[in-house]
């Protein structure tokens, strides 16, 4: 298979950090083309790409096989409508849609036009979550019956000049960061009976949601998911309960920080976690009690774009497809109906 020719439809934090370092370093993309409306500074890292300086001016090329709609939250629906519409394959950034209604057009037209809609949950490659996710499934825990999942963050102040401290459809933390941490959870245990949420507005003068605390409610495990802009000390980043025993987790995915940083994700260490965060697991294990450091699965954003690549070669559908990440949104939209009626929504 020839490569990808792919288009990046912003060169922000998330083109520059997500997306490129990953689409031109591996084998089977060609990074063709980055839209800058009023730069061209993607250039002094990837000289050869094409600069173009509109949306338009990208879906128009019809070499262009491969669009990452990477675009602030609320063009999401419109953008990758526009790119199905120009017979171009879609990642779009989370959040995917802000309704399920939206989701299920877009999804529509996908299938329509005979094109893959990936939603780029790349958060599946955390290497704490790949760790987290062969723990469970390993048995070491028994029956898993407590999930809680916290991401703290400190920001006790507006951020001046950018679309995400606006108001405008309900961007906020919840659809940008429960994305991730939803669909983490529905990885782990599939889509929730019901969910009961508190959402609010902690910041002063803040216009947009920057607090959640969000149950999903599962017949046999208790799945908590917590978030805040006001968290200043650490707590857990995960902390699960099974029938023989526990799992703690300290600490973020390095990922993140190693490409601001400007690192390569070729480098034989990527992801690697350092050791002082190494996850504590607690059990028995073959009779004997174990309890100590269990070394993190390196992370692997890289993953991410391996299996678009083999989805798009062999015509099948990515395990980011945007069918099944549509039932996140239904998850956030309840959420936001359980905060405003203070009741548990039935899904």
């Amino acid at each position: 298979m020839e490569k990808i020719r792919t288009g990046i439809a912003s060169y922000g934090m998330s083109g520059s950090v997500f997306h490129a370092p990953f689409i031109s370093n591996h084998p089977g993309f060609e990074l063709y083309a980055i839209v800058q409306r009023s730069s061209e500074s993607a250039l002094l890292r990837y000289p050869e790409v094409k600069i173009m300086h509109s949306y338009e001016e990208l879906l128009s090329d019809q070499s262009i096989q491969l669009v990452v709609v990477n675009t602030p939250d609320v063009t999401h629906y419109d953008f990758v409508k526009q790119a199905l519409l120009a017979n171009k394959h879609v990642i779009v950034e989370k959040p995917f849609v802000f309704t399920v209604r939206e989701g299920e057009e877009l999804i529509a037209l996908a299938k329509e036009k005979n094109k893959m809609l990936s939603v780029y949950q790349n958060r599946r490659w955390d290497g704490d979550f790949l760790t987290v996710k062969q723990v469970v499934q390993s048995g070491v825990l028994g029956r898993v019956v407590e999930f809680q999942s916290a991401y703290q963050r400190y920001r006790n102040f507006i951020q001046q000049g950018t679309w995400k401290e606006k108001a405008d459809h309900r961007v906020g933390l919840t659809y940008n960061l429960g994305s991730h941490m939803i669909d983490q959870a529905v990885n782990l245990f599939g889509i929730p009976k019901a969910v009961y949420a508190d959402i609010d507005k902690l910041r002063e003068g803040t216009q947009v949601d920057d607090y959640y605390h969000i149950q999903l409610l599962y017949p046999h495990v208790k799945v908590t998911l917590r978030a805040g802009y006001l968290m200043r000390e650490e707590t857990p980043r995960y902390y699960i309960h099974g029938t023989k025993g526990s799992f703690i987790k300290y600490g973020l995915d390095p990922q993140e920080e190693e490409l601001k940083a400007g690192l390569s994700p070729t480098l034989s260490d990527w992801g690697k976690d350092e050791e002082a965060t190494y996850g504590i697991l607690n059990t028995d294990l073959d009779g004997l009690h174990f309890r100590g450091k269990i070394e993190t699965i390196p992370g692997n954003y890289m993953g991410f774009y391996e299996d678009i690549y083999q989805s798009l070669k062999s015509d099948t559908p990515p395990q980011t497809d945007a069918s099944v990440v549509l039932p996140v949104i239904r998850i956030i939209e309840a959420a936001f109906e359980s905060n405003e009626k203070k009741k548990t929504i039935n899904l």
